[in-house]
């Protein structure tokens, strides 16, 4: 039998990578493409906020092609429910069956890909699921993947953690409460470098930036969420 179609949704940080190391490992799967949201407002993908032309590097360093869908930013649900419609019209012709995505212990995010890719016949893979975040953050310090910080909540992580390399001394220096994979949004990374890549990826850090955001809750409330944003960009 042949390969597994597949299309790995891809954020371009090291949880992203973790879950691609793995799922290349296995041999199962022919991954068509990376899928990023693209946000059409900060010309970055969403959540990470890596830039576009670096987004499109790692893809070209990997070897694997990479596919955007740019969205008018409306929420994370919003987005994630129209982006799964429009990924699952283009990739089912071409015989995808599978989405693969690189969450940990998110159960609410897990139930609701599933349910919306179950009517497209779209299977989800997780190859990262059900472990511990301190198991997965063992795995990951011995990988060979190479990520830094470049966004982090400014509420649990401050400026110096952004161009920090995620080693053991990051790790060892979080503060009590800060999940060790970030699983809880404390921070965001950037992976360039190791196994799944051919050749390193090029970039540059300027100096951090402060953004602070007004969301409106699922109760209708709005809270304030602030962040320290790496100025990343090509090198």
């Amino acid at each position: 039998m042949g390969k597994i179609k597949a299309v790995f949704n891809w954020s371009g940080g090291k949880d992203s990578a973790h879950a691609l190391l793995r799922i290349l490992q296995t041999g199962e799967y022919d991954i068509v493409a990376l899928l990023t949201l693209f946000d059409q407002d900060s010309h970055r993908s969403t959540v990470h906020g890596i830039p576009l032309p670096l987004l499109h590097a790692q893809a070209e360093h990997i070897g694997i092609p990479l596919h955007v869908i740019e969205l008018k930013p409306e929420g994370n649900m919003v987005n994630d429910a129209e982006s799964m419609r429009l990924a699952t019209e283009h990739f089912k012709p071409q015989g995808v069956t599978h989405f693969i995505f690189g969450d940990i212990a998110l159960h609410d995010v897990r139930t609701y890909r599933r349910q919306r890719l179950a009517p497209y016949g779209i299977e989800v893979v997780e190859p990262l699921w059900d472990q511990s975040s301190e198991t997965i953050m063992e795995t990951f310090l011995t990988s060979g993947l190479k990520s830094v910080v470049v966004t982090t909540m400014a509420d649990r992580l401050d400026a110096s953690a952004i161009g920090r390399t995620v080693d053991r001394a990051f790790i060892d220096a979080l503060p009590a409460g800060v999940d060790p994979n970030g699983e809880n949004g404390e921070y965001h990374t950037f992976c360039h470098a190791g196994p799944i890549f051919r050749t390193p990826v090029p970039y540059q850090l300027g100096a951090p930036t402060f953004k602070s955001y007004e969301i409106r809750l699922s109760d209708g409330t709005r809270q304030t969420f602030s962040y320290w944003n790496a100025d990343l960009t090509t090198r």
